[in-house]
Order: C-alpha cells, then structure tokens, then sequence
C-alpha cells in the first residue's frame, strides 16, 4: 500500500491536468486527472481519495456543483478550489459549502503543495477524531449492548461473540455515518 497522498485533479484544460499531474507525482501524490466534472464524479465513486483539486469554471458542471456534491458523498475528501477567475464572493460560497482552499491560477507550485499538505494533515486530523469516536462507540456496545453476555460468561469462555457480530456492530456505525 503506498503512502502517497491520492489526489483527484478536475480541469477542463487537459493540458493544464496533464503539467500539474505529473509535477505533483513527481513529488509523491498518486495522481488521477479528468477534464469534466461529471468524470470527476465517476472517479471519486471508484476512487478512495484524499483530496480533489478542482476547477471553477467548466462546461457541464462548476466547481461549485462539484464541489457540493464531492462534500456530499465523500466526508473525509478535502476539496481545494484553483481559478483563474475568481472573486471575494466565490471564495465565500466555496468556503461556506467545504472547501478546504480557494487558489487563483497562476498559482506557484510552492503554495500549491503548501495548500495540499495542510489539507490532507487536516483530512487525517478529522479522520482520526471521528474514529477515535467509533472506537469508543464500540467499546460501548462491547460493555453495555449485546456483547455484555460475553462480558459476564468470559470466565468459562463459553459464550464468545462472534466476529461475525462485531463486524455487525461496526457496519451500523458506519451505517450511522452516512
């Protein structure tokens, strides 16, 4: 399993998705690109990313549409907006529906990297509370749910729960999540 940071990168300037795609695999993220938002869409439904690094203006769907429907399906994945025509008022809207950042093409691979790394160490900081969260869950329902029989007849060890029931248990959490 590989330590790189899995990014999706959404512009509809194809040569703009290829330059950034491999600079930044170049400096170790795993790099998906497209050029549309709804192949954005497909590809982060398949996909297990991070971050998405998305373009404002494009045909069939904006950022902002992207973005809200990224935030809506994928709560962990941090989504920095990049530009060339931005404003104040984008900015906000953008902030107020998720995003993690909001950049102005041209925009120095410096700052950029900057921006992806305080976004990913933030998406593990969220990560790692919510399931610090489960993990407490579970031991509740280990203590006090229908695991306590177990608790009580461990001695003799001839009630166990199954791990059949503990991945039960886990999916309702997860369930509970959605």
């Amino acid at each position: 399993m590989s330590d790189a940071i899995r990014l999706l990168v959404v512009d509809d300037e194809v040569d703009f998705v290829n330059t950034i795609s491999e600079r930044l695999s170049a400096r170790d993220f795993e790099v998906t690109g497209v050029s549309s938002g709804p192949e954005a869409v497909e590809a982060a439904r398949r996909g297990g990313f991070d971050l998405a690094l998305v373009d404002l203006m494009m045909p069939e769907m904006d950022g902002i549409e992207l973005l809200q429907i990224l935030r809506e399906s994928h709560q962990y994945l941090e989504v920095i907006i990049l530009t060339a025509f931005g404003s104040i008022a984008t900015a906000v809207e953008c902030t107020r529906l998720g995003a993690f950042d909001y950049l102005s093409k041209p925009c120095s691979l410096d700052t950029l990297l900057e921006k992806l790394r305080a976004a990913y160490a933030k998406r593990l900081k969220t990560k790692f509370a919510d399931d610090r969260q489960r993990y407490r869950k579970i031991e509740e329902i280990v203590e006090s749910g229908p695991m306590a029989l177990w608790q009580e007849a461990r001695e003799d060890m001839k009630h166990r729960p199954s791990l059949l029931s503990v991945f039960r248990e886990l999916r309702k959490l997860d369930d509970s999540k959605k």
